[in-house]
């Protein structure tokens, strides 16, 4: 498994997503500011509607340009207002000595772990343009030290690599733009590869996959995580099946294949809905 592959996801999707809003983005512009966008395939395509007497379709395309509009800004608030809410109880339950203990344990006092006072094992890195980890007392007092040092190494990849970003921009794309498959599957499949690469580290970090392997049996022992509102990089509660693979034969290569079918089923309505639907705009 290689950084290259989720590198590729990530390109892909913002790409993909790219190209969709910069127009969306331009031809509101045009409209508020009453400049004429020249080159624009908003007009192209618009006249291309025309052409083939389809201009009853000009009311429809407008209210899809503004649904996914209002959903997206929607998305952005709504992850916004859940993230703050949960910044405020992280804080709440902190545990000031605790938090302190592992920060100098593994950061050399730098304030980048947070330990919440939580019955339930949690180990989660959150955060988009300053990432923390954050860990349970229920955690730390599952696992023993080697299996604790394991999952902070775990969750140290996420926060470097700023998974929980780059997982929200991700999250955004493929739920706004659900009409395009292909962003689904990206999201999906970028989560089980970072999940793998961030338990490479950890193997790697303490040269044995004893100590990881043991922690995350333990914590699926203990039930599943329970997900919460907001882009946030979890231990155990992504790609389990392929991780437990992959912690029992580190050196096995885990390829993820493109499927044709979405590929092509993307392609097409990229070409088809976002060229004619949301490019064509009068």
């Amino acid at each position: 498994m290689s950084k290259r592959q989720s590198s590729f996801m990530l390109i892909v999707s913002l790409l993909i997503s790219g190209v969709v809003f910069l127009q969306m983005g331009l031809y509101l512009i045009s409209i508020l500011a009453g400049w004429n966008v020249r080159f624009n395939l908003v007009e192209v395509c618009h006249s291309w509607i025309k052409a083939f007497g389809l201009s009853s379709l000009e009311y429809v395309l407008d209210g899809f340009v503004v649904y996914t509009l209002l959903f997206a800004i929607w998305k952005i608030g709504l992850h916004w207002f859940h993230a703050a809410r949960m910044k405020k109880r992280f804080e709440l339950y902190k545990e000031n000595a605790l938090t302190i203990a592992m920060n100098q344990t593994y950061n050399s006092g730098k304030k980048e772990i947070i330990v919440i006072s939580y019955p339930a094992p949690v180990a989660i890195t959150v955060g988009l343009s300053r990432p923390k980890i954050v860990v349970s007392t229920g955690l730390m007092s599952l696992l023993n030290d080697d299996e604790l040092t394991a999952v902070v190494y775990h969750e140290m990849y996420h926060k470097e690599s700023r998974d929980p970003l780059k997982i929200y921009l991700l999250s955004l794309c493929s739920s706004t733009l659900w009409y395009i498959p292909i962003l689904k599957w990206c999201h999906q499949k970028y989560r089980i590869v970072n999940e793998l690469l961030a338990d490479g580290f950890a193997i790697e970090k303490q040269a044995t996959s004893v100590n990881l392997g043991s922690a995350l049996l333990k914590m699926l022992k203990v039930g599943k995580q329970e997900t919460m509102p907001f882009a946030y990089a979890s231990f155990a509660d992504t790609s389990v099946n392929y991780r437990i693979d992959y912690i029992v034969n580190p050196f096995m290569d885990i390829q993820l294949k493109l499927p044709r079918r979405v590929v092509f089923l993307s392609a097409m309505i990229f070409s088809l809905i976002c060229a004619l639907f949301i490019y064509a705009l009068a």
